[in-house]
């Protein structure tokens, strides 16, 4: 059982490096460093289509990380 949470764990952690690196760049200039980024204050939007779905992808992993490690947890202890 544990080989199997482990090989688990493997690859749903190589799953969340790629869903991250996945995820479409948001790029700040050096400009908004100083400005505080006060011109994007009302310029916040939902994201949709693809940026929407990698998000959630990316959340499920870390659930099911999370969920996986700490049966791992248990079982290692037990």
């Amino acid at each position: 059982m544990y080989n199997f949470l482990m090989t688990t764990l493997l690859i749903v952690s190589v799953l969340i490096i790629i869903s991250v690196m996945m995820q479409p760049a948001k790029t700040d200039n050096a400009l908004s460093s100083f400005s505080g980024g006060a011109d994007d204050l009302f310029a916040k939007s939902k994201p949709r289509g693809f940026e929407a779905f990698m998000q959630k992808v990316t959340l499920v992993l870390g659930i099911i990380f999370l969920a996986v490690a700490i049966a791992m947890m248990y079982v290692s202890s037990h």
